[in-house]
């Protein structure tokens, strides 16, 4: 099975033959990353080092130039040490930086708190003019990587650090800002995006083999969020589950919550890392630890549909 690494590099050499205009900045991470691919054009791919202040500083200069930059680094160095250069160099000013996060969230489980990065998406959602998108697997990567060097304007993609299972093919559709619906269902909603989608899909099949319904989209883009198809899900099954591998706090979850609480207020279960620091360990006990899995999403949705039946038996009740 193929990492993200791997095919980001394979992306990326791709792109950089179509587009001249393309450099790739590493922060000395770029075999950890996959970006050191780039170095197949020596002169656009640069290694800024252990200071992803600069990296992205450098970046914004590169794109005042008329520059694509692509700048890569672990989440926790992108989102947490360059936050005011993002904020200040980058968005305000709108300039064409691309930044890819990698070992986002749980995904670099042996290194542990540290490493681990469950605030970024929170970050980055708070600065204004930034697209925000978390892929579910190699395909939506890549199409995501290409969405970015195509469309004006910075970018933050999410990347786990390990193999991703093949979800997606090539011909499916997407689109930046728009989910995608995998199945329909009226009893419940699942909002998965990014590593967790795959435990989501494993989710809904558990729930349909026990009578359930489910409707799940991949909501591959934080930001802009996909109001109008949130707000339909919303109607359509009175009840939501979100899934991510981020802190609930400012993450899917949060972005989820405030939608509905602004159009159609219904109840929402999220899952998710919950206010707390990472720990280290095995990846798949981690899942179990954070409540991560496909188990604990189908018992998520099943509270969730047990919340919208009381709150309809209470309204039966009281019609005033």
């Amino acid at each position: 099975m193929t990492t993200f690494r791997e095919e980001l590099g394979k992306i990326l050499v791709e792109l950089g033959r179509e587009r001249k205009d393309i450099v790739v900045l590493a922060g000395d991470l770029g075999k950890s990353t996959g970006v050191s691919a780039f170095e197949t054009f020596p002169e656009r791919a640069f290694n800024i080092g252990i200071s992803e202040q600069d990296m992205l500083g450098t970046a914004a200069g590169l794109a005042s130039t008329g520059k694509i930059p692509i700048v890569s680094t672990y989440a926790i160095f992108l989102a947490g040490r360059a936050w005011e250069q993002i904020r200040n160099s980058v968005a305000r000013d709108r300039l064409n930086v691309k930044m890819v996060a990698t070992h986002s969230g749980i995904s670099p489980s042996a290194d542990g708190s540290s490493h681990q990065c469950f605030e970024d998406i929170a970050l980055i959602r708070s600065v204004p003019g930034i697209t925000l998108i978390l892929p579910g697997d190699l395909t939506e990567m890549r199409q995501a990587v290409t969405a970015a060097v195509k469309t004006i304007g910075p970018f933050y993609i999410r990347l786990g650090r390990g193999e991703a299972p093949k979800i997606f093919d090539d011909s499916d559709g997407f689109r930046v800002g728009k989910v995608r619906r995998i199945s329909d269902g009226p009893d419940v909603g699942i909002v998965a995006s990014g590593s967790l989608l795959s435990e989501a899909i494993k989710a809904e099949a558990m729930l349909r083999s026990e009578g359930v319904k489910a409707s799940l989209v991949d909501m591959h883009t934080i930001k802009p969020a996909d109001e109008e198809a949130i707000v339909d899900m919303a109607e359509e099954t009175g009840a939501l589950v979100t899934v991510e591998d981020h802190n609930i706090l400012g993450g899917l979850g949060g972005t989820v919550a405030e939608i509905v609480c602004r159009h159609n207020p219904v109840p929402v279960e999220m899952i998710g890392i919950r206010d707390r620091f990472g720990e280290s360990g095995d990846l798949s006990e981690l899942m179990e630890l954070y409540g991560l899995t496909a188990r604990h999403i189908a018992a998520a949705a099943k509270r969730a549909i047990e919340r919208k039946n009381r709150h309809q038996t209470n309204k039966d009740r009281n019609p005033n």
